[in-house]
């Protein structure tokens, strides 16, 4: 796996959506197996921030809060990894984002 080549890509892709967006457009030519790991973290990390949106507007706030509050944390520690050219790696849901989105390969 080319970690350097999909740096600059897996780093875009914590740049808020429409960084992830931006990082698979770039991704589709050129494929990189460590960018497009690290898409499909920051996909599962929004869907995770869009739950506990919906939760905290809907269910109860301060659950929703606490999860958002979960979710802000794992996004600097995924974005911490991107910069250390490591693998996504958030115990459990990093493998479960990966077996889950295979549409963005």
């Amino acid at each position: 796996m080319e970690v350097s080549a999909g740096k600059k890509k897996a780093i875009i892709a914590y740049i808020t959506f429409i960084g992830m967006l931006i990082a698979f457009y770039m991704n589709r030519d050129i494929k990189n197996e460590f960018a497009t790991m690290h898409i499909k973290n920051m996909f599962g990390l929004f869907l995770l921030l869009i739950c506990s949106q919906v939760i905290a507007s809907s269910v109860d706030q301060l659950f929703g809060d606490i999860l958002w509050g979960i979710a802000f944390l794992l996004w600097i520690f995924s974005i911490i990894t991107a910069i250390q050219n490591k693998k996504p790696s958030i115990p459990y849901f990093s493998e479960k984002f990966q077996q889950w989105f295979t549409f963005l390969n």
